[in-house]
């Protein structure tokens, strides 16, 4: 069996009254572009910090490259984008990309770095003079510069214009067709539509899913059929559903067809709802399809 680059097994941490994660566990093996998914307070980013060696579970165990995050080592086989970046502002653009491949035993050349992450005519600039973006993209830029061999990306794409977005993509894009490995954080579904081919889940705390591009991609056009009703009859189509009160929400790819349906089966309803169905109720949904 071949060992995860990347593992954690079991891992649970709580600020204060606050579950972040909860007995977590999830396997990365070297090459995978790993989308982690959730909404904000989901416990993405408490794990890519166990992962890094920023924080230890309070329960369970992680593992880098077979070792602790937290040794200089094994440190030294990652690069991450934090969340937030404070970068040094008096600095140049290339001296800081110098100053971190010092730290890596073979890392990429500097005009490497800048040529992927379209910073070469930001090369001489101060950090602090740069816009938002232009740090950001720096700052993504960072992670890759020691030739890493995974690669933790916490919403990379923040505050970024689709132009600089499309441009970090294919910068990422390289790194894993080189056969680098990645897990990149978002609650954007579309910033993991263009980059993973596996999505894990997360939701309070949990993994609630963890599958395959393609079962995310089936429930984006998801409509949300909300109704009260005393006894609602079995429907065909229906995707998800759940129960608030004597209210019913129902998933479907078809929500003309689902109220035709209703109506036909003369069941009594009313305050019959259809909106879009939003990114909790595909979570929802895809986890009542991982179950069956």
């Amino acid at each position: 069996m071949i060992t995860p680059l990347v593992r954690a097994h079991r891992v649970s941490r709580r600020y204060g009254d606050i579950l972040a994660l909860h007995e977590v566990s999830l396997d990365v093996h070297a090459g995978e572009l790993v989308g982690l998914l959730g909404p904000n307070g989901a416990g993405k980013s408490t794990l890519i910090n166990m992962f890094t060696g920023l924080r230890r579970p309070r329960s369970g165990t992680v593992e880098l490259g077979g070792g602790n995050p937290r040794e200089r080592a094994t440190r030294q086989i990652m690069g991450v984008t934090p969340q937030q970046t404070a970068l040094p502002e008096q600095w140049r653009v290339g001296e800081l990309v110098d100053f971190v491949a010092a730290h890596y035993p073979s890392p990429l050349d500097r005009g490497e770095v800048l040529a992927r992450f379209d910073l070469r005519d930001l090369r001489d600039r101060q950090v602090g003079g740069l816009s938002g973006g232009q740090q950001r993209r720096l700052a993504v830029a960072l992670a890759f510069t020691g030739r890493p061999r995974v690669v933790f990306l916490d919403e990379p794409t923040t505050g970024l214009d689709v132009e600089a977005r499309h441009s970090l993509w294919q910068g990422i894009r390289a790194y894993h067709a080189d056969g680098g490995t990645v897990l990149i954080t978002s609650h954007y579904l579309q910033e993991i539509e263009a980059l993973a081919r596996r999505v894990v889940v997360l939701n309070r705390g949990r993994v609630i899913a963890d599958a395959p591009l393609a079962d995310v991609r089936g429930l984006v056009g998801l409509k949300r059929v909300s109704l009260t009703c005393a006894a609602l009859p079995a429907l065909p189509g229906v995707a998800g559903l759940e129960r608030d009160g004597d209210r019913t929400h129902l998933l479907t790819a078809d929500a003309d067809k689902l109220v035709r349906d209703l109506t036909a089966s003369g069941a009594p309803f009313h305050d019959l709802q259809v909106s879009t169905a939003s990114l909790e109720d595909a979570f929802l949904a895809l986890t009542a399809r991982a179950a069956s």
